[in-house]
C-alpha cells in the first residue's frame, strides 16, 4: 500500500483500514505463536501499512 493511495482516501476509510489491519496483525501473531504462519515477512508489511495510515491521518489532523 502506498502512502500516495492512502492520501487519496477519506479520514473514514482509513479508520476502517487501520482497523482491518489491527484485526489482521492479531492473527498473523497468533499464528506465529502457534507455529502456523508460513512467511514472517507478512507481519513487518501489516506494521508499517499501520504506520503509514497513522501518518496520513496525523497529516490530516485526526486525533487518534
Amino acid at each position: 500500500m502506498k502512502s500516495s493511495e492512502l492520501k487519496n482516501k477519506s479520514v473514514e476509510e482509513l479508520q476502517q483500514e487501520l482497523l482491518s489491519l489491527g484485526k489482521a496483525q492479531f492473527s498473523l501473531r497468533m499464528q506465529l505463536a502457534t507455529q502456523q504462519l508460513a512467511n514472517n515477512s507478512q507481519i513487518g508489511k501489516v506494521r508499517r501499512d499501520i504506520a503509514r495510515i497513522k501518518t496520513v491521518l496525523t497529516e490530516k489532523g485526526v486525533q487518534q
